[in-house]
């Protein structure tokens, strides 16, 4: 993915965000000069991997399969003694076209909010003891209180202001609805860890192979220099 297309991208996110009047956290507005002077007063920046992030699951294809997303807060179970913070918090934002994989988490219950914009479109399933799809099996959904039951692979449509709760080991996709416009959402959960707590199927990547042809506007959150001393 070229870094022109990231930066345009993350440039696109801060609009929306102040659309819908998110105001975000410092760090998000930092550049990636001021980066290289930050010390270790930043370190829970650093390790648990706060900041902006952009994926196309290693596909090549952002503007179909991927999104852009910032964690605004975040603990590490591997550093649990120095935070110890047990939730975490996203935005992401997706544009019509735009699609999240199907996935879901061993660890982590979410929920998935529609801040504002258009409509988001989540399907869900059951998984299987060997973590294989249900696609049998009614899902039980909880949605800002209310609690039903859908068929295997229904879409539950959130409008501005609705919520789903995402339990462990329930497989969901998501796309923006045709016609709606793009979404801004919130994500509040457990701590989140990209690197070992998302089983997609069928298996896709996370992290975008960058493609250098203009300098970062801003630094992603696998991207921190180390402190400076």
């Amino acid at each position: 993915m070229k870094r022109s297309r990231i930066n345009a991208a993350l440039r696109e996110m801060e609009r929306m965000a102040g659309a819908c009047r998110f105001a975000l956290p410092p760090f998000c507005g930092y550049t990636p000069e001021q980066w290289q002077t930050l010390g270790h007063e930043y370190d829970e920046i650093r390790d648990c991997m706060l900041g902006w992030d952009i994926t196309d699951y290693g596909l090549g294809d952002f503007d179909r399969i991927g999104f852009s997303l910032v964690t605004i807060r975040n603990g590490n179970r591997a550093m649990a003694d120095r935070y110890p913070k047990v939730y975490a918090e996203k935005l992401l934002y997706l544009k019509p076209g735009q699609y999240a994989p199907n996935h879901f988490h061993w660890y982590k219950t979410e929920d998935i909010i529609n801040r504002g914009g258009g409509n988001v479109l989540i399907r869900v399933y059951n998984s299987l003891p060997d973590e294989e799809i249900d696609k049998i099996t009614d899902v039980t959904v909880h949605t800002d209180g209310r609690t039903y039951t859908v068929p295997a692979g229904s879409r539950i449509r959130l409008r501005p202001g609705e919520s789903i709760h995402i339990q462990q080991r329930l497989y969901h996709d998501f796309s923006v609805e045709e016609g709606t416009g793009p979404v801004l959402l919130g994500e509040v959960s457990q701590c989140n860890d990209d690197n070992s707590d998302n089983r997609f199927n069928p298996p896709v990547g996370r992290f975008p192979q960058i493609e250098e042809d203009e300098p970062p506007y801003r630094l992603l959150c696998n991207e921190y220099p180390p402190a400076k001393d």
